[in-house]
């Protein structure tokens, strides 16, 4: 690996590593002063936040980072934010037409009096998420970090300051915080991004619009898959058991899911500099060498968290979140996956064969649907942890064959060897 990858690398493993640790200490403020069902009620609001940006990323998300090296950045930029505002106000209308019907309010998609909030966050982060992904298209790392790390501090700090100046101790708080550190931060990115409105270049619109719709169509597919999976797991918990068990069973897996930054890091330098190359053997090169990384590094992040024992996670989340200690064994395995998941995805994306995600997501949908409803009545919350694995392990099974076959390489190379740890060494010490 180039030394200038493993500086983006680690630099980016620095910033996600200081996110986790602002998570940690939100989680730890919101399980103390918030409690189980107030924070299963804003695991949900960040959940369909995530669900209604499918839509509007399906021309505003990672997808610019493919176009960004490709396409005149004033193109990109009104299209994104054009198509943002539409697909907010068709989500409103949405949301109005279906709010005349009376209905559950178990089976409610999202929390009564949260509808116009989920809608702002929506609009706002897709701004944000545009500034990020088109600084990533122009291997702007580092100021992605920057970017990054600005909204999640803003976040955190906000969230204190709602609960102890303002006093709020419901959802509101870490809604509220979302909002904050959402502004801030699209903000301080436009700051970096309007030198490039100057390239107008002279793609067209439409014909850009329809390249952008393709790729993007695949890739919000993919990602409308898997944010279903996760959401019908908490559907099928608060049907059982309510808001309270979705508040243990989120907290568990955000603990659990700290790990997978490593995989995260990696994988988004991978997809900044395969995006930037025509040649997708050296791609691949690079993506097996990754891969080994993040999986090996993510395994051992896992075991550390799987062996502290219940008793701290109870004293440090109180008693009611003493069961989120299973909850992240139950998930282990498939974090470890899902580390090699995010390796393969990068890179599919960024040769332009997004549509095996899709494949690969389809595939995870139909084992999870009969494992969530075989495994979470008997086991609880437990049993989701486990669907999230066995899900995770067929996704990377057929990925792989997929991989294998269009670079026609063999499972000896997934095999590390004195060279690979030489050069990583290597690359370590000629990036510090």
């Amino acid at each position: 690996m180039h030394f200038e990858m493993i500086k983006k690398i680690f630099g980016t493993f620095g910033t996600r590593m200081l996110n986790a640790i602002c998570n940690f200490i939100t989680l730890w403020f919101g399980t103390h002063y918030l409690g189980a069902e107030a924070w299963g009620v804003g695991g949900i609001v960040l959940l369909d936040v995530s669900l209604l940006l499918i839509g509007v990323e399906l021309l505003a998300g990672p997808g610019l980072v493919y176009f960004t090296p490709r396409k005149s950045f004033r193109t990109l930029f009104e299209i994104s934010y054009l198509w943002s505002a539409m697909v907010v106000a068709f989500y409103a209308l949405v949301i109005y037409l279906t709010s005349l019907i009376q209905s559950d309010n178990n089976l409610e998609v999202i929390p009564e009096g949260y509808h116009g909030m989920v809608l702002l966050l929506v609009f706002i982060y897709s701004l944000h998420n545009f500034n990020l992904n088109t600084l990533l298209g122009k291997e702007r790392v580092g100021t992605n970090n920057i970017l990054f790390i600005i909204q999640f501090l803003t976040q955190m700090c906000s969230m204190l300051f709602y609960i102890f100046v303002m006093d709020i101790r419901n959802a509101d708080a870490f809604v509220f915080s979302l909002l904050t550190g959402y502004i801030v931060s699209y903000l301080c990115g436009l700051t970096q991004i309007w030198q490039y409105l100057k390239d107008k270049g002279d793609d067209s619109v439409w014909g850009t619009i329809k390249e952008m719709l393709r790729f993007g169509t695949i890739i919000q597919l993919t990602n409308m898959v898997s944010m279903l999976n996760k959401r019908l797991s908490f559907l099928i918990i608060k049907g059982f058991w309510g808001d309270a068990h979705v508040g243990v069973y989120n907290a568990g897996s955000q603990v659990a899911e700290s790990p997978k930054i490593v995989g995260q890091s990696i994988a988004m330098v991978q997809f900044s500099k395969i995006s930037n190359l025509n040649d997708n053997d050296l791609a691949s090169k690079i993506t097996v060498q990754l891969l080994k990384t993040a999986t090996i590094l993510t395994a051992i992040c896992m075991v550390i968290v799987c062996v502290i024992p219940t008793s701290v996670y109870s004293w440090v989340f109180t008693n009611n979140f003493a069961a989120m200690r299973s909850v992240m064994i139950a998930l282990a395995p498939g974090m470890i996956f899902m580390s090699a998941h995010t390796v393969f995805c990068h890179f599919f994306s960024g040769v332009n064969l997004p549509k095996y995600n899709l494949y690969a997501a389809l595939v995870g949908f139909v084992v999870t649907i009969p494992a969530l409803y075989l495994l979470i009545p008997p086991f609880g919350m437990v049993g989701a942890g486990i669907s999230v694995s066995i899900t995770n392990l067929a996704i990377i099974i057929y990925q792989w064959i997929v991989f294998k076959k269009i670079n026609k390489i063999s499972a000896k190379e997934l095999l590390v060897t004195k060279e690979d740890v030489k050069s990583l060494i290597a690359a370590i010490k000629s990036s510090i």
